[in-house]
């Protein structure tokens, strides 16, 4: 009976998606999906296509997972848990502009769901309202910061990975310098830093003290979402959503605490390299900063994987230089880096969910971790986790995640399309001069904020 009811209701939910000419993806809403650090391929295409036959009972398992690039290291993950338990877990992985969700309310339609799926985001859950399982009572939850939980608190989703958001460096350049990336912990110090740097660009061989891009049309989700992201959740605890609330709640920003915001950002456009400021790309911001041009770049650890792979020539050029991230304090106190997991996976329920469950807890323990750690190239979001990937940014967000000093970023619940079609082009305009200081930045995104949210 209960089956029948959600199907009448997801029926109808799928209707009015397919009306309103939009459904859910994990790559609308999850970093990874736009511009960050996935990398898919069309083999998707055939794979979204191999189904496993019902829902599996007993000695077996059926994961959806969305990282077609690491299809290889999870059916390692799975087979090394059948060695050890017997019980078989199929891997079926999705990808290359696949639409997962989409693929998923189909499977659920013709009684076909896996047991474990990937989710994105809020608006990839809130497809399954009622439908997964509570994994709150989990050991790994109490290991970890980056579970998902509903709005009523309730664990559904499983961190897998973990990415995260600070202000990159490139450690051997700040040595060089003379500077302790611990001594920046406030606006005073980041702009004590970033003008020796400047002092010293010549003999570094720096282009430019920082590498930011705030170019409207393609580069909206690096200002929009992530820069922005920072004034809602930099220095916060995880679960705090102040400034989130006061976003969603017509469009509220907060002076007090964006008006140093916007001073960072104003030093960002001051000593960032002028001929990518407003019209570069993320191709070239990357590939600078690999090559050892700037010091600092704001972009997330995304990077790590574009570094080693499109960039490793010139990365190897420029010494293969250790990096790290700082806290982006634009206000003094602020000490944490944002954390989060691209996506998650969430337990479908149905008879299998107890040992689908005991998987998960595997995927948390040692065995698990050396796999998802040193094959997959996964960063670890638990900290019991020993294993450290060979991502340039790994260590130091270990280190950030041991020490519990990660807040959490919520820009993936603004509304809808608030980078691309408002937030976007103001940065712009700071970054071009056509906003002077500021103060008009501050008012300028307060009154752009309050019209979309209004609309």
């Amino acid at each position: 009976m209960r089956k029948k009811v959600l199907s009448v209701v997801l029926t109808g939910t799928m209707a009015a998606m397919m009306l309103a000419g939009c459904g859910g993806s994990s790559s609308s809403t999850s970093t990874s999906g736009t511009n960050t650090s996935g990398s898919t391929t069309s083999q998707a295409a055939s794979s979204a296509t191999t189904s496993t036959g019902s829902s599996s009972s007993g000695g077996s398992l059926r994961l959806v997972n969305g990282k077609i690039e690491v299809d290889a290291q999870l059916k390692e993950l799975a087979q090394a848990y059948k060695d050890e338990t017997g019980v078989e877990v199929q891997i079926e992985s999705m990808g290359g502009g696949v639409d997962i969700q989409g693929t998923l309310k189909g499977y659920y339609q013709s009684d076909n769901m896996p047991d474990i799926f990937v989710c994105g985001g809020s608006a990839d859950f809130s497809n399954w309202t009622g439908m997964l399982a509570d994994m709150s009572n989990q050991a790994w939850v109490s290991d970890t910061d980056a579970a998902y939980k509903d709005a009523d608190g309730k664990v559904i989703g499983f961190p897998y990975t973990t990415e995260a958001i600070g202000l990159a460096y490139n450690a051997d350049i700040l040595s060089k310098a003379g500077i302790d990336p611990a001594s920046i912990t406030g606006p005073d110090s980041m702009k004590s830093a970033f003008e020796t740097l400047d002092s010293k660009k010549d003999e570094l061989g720096l282009t430019a003290v920082i590498g930011y891009c705030a170019e409207a049309t393609n580069l909206y989700w690096s200002t929009g979402n992530h820069m922005f992201g920072i004034y809602e959740d930099a220095g916060l605890a995880r679960d705090d959503t102040t400034y989130a609330d006061k976003l969603n709640n017509g469009g509220e920003i907060d002076e007090t605490r964006f008006k140093p915001y916007a001073e960072m950002i104003g030093l960002f456009n001051q000593y960032s390299d002028p001929s990518l400021l407003v019209s570069g790309t993320y191709d070239q911001q990357i590939l600078n900063f690999a090559s050892g041009k700037y010091a600092f770049v704001t972009q997330g650890s995304w990077i790590g994987a574009t570094m080693t792979n499109d960039d490793k020539e010139a990365y190897d050029a420029a010494g293969d230089f250790k990096v790290g991230m700082l806290p982006y304090a634009f206000q003094d106190g602020i000490d944490t880096i944002q954390t989060n997991s691209p996506s998650w996976w969430a337990v479908f329920q149905n008879d299998n969910t107890a040992e689908a469950e005991k998987f998960l807890q595997w995927c948390a323990g040692d065995a698990g971790q050396k796999i998802l750690v040193e094959k997959a190239g996964f960063i670890s979001p638990f900290k019991s986790c020993t294993y450290v990937a060979s991502d340039p940014f790994a260590e130091t967000i270990s280190d950030y995640t041991k020490a519990g000093k990660t807040s959490a970023w919520h820009w993936l619940d603004n509304k809808e399309g608030l980078a691309q079609n408002a937030l976007g082009v103001v940065y712009q305009d700071y970054a071009s001069g056509n906003i002077k200081d500021a103060d008009t930045f501050t008012s300028t995104i307060e009154q752009v904020c309050k019209q979309y949210y209004s609309n």
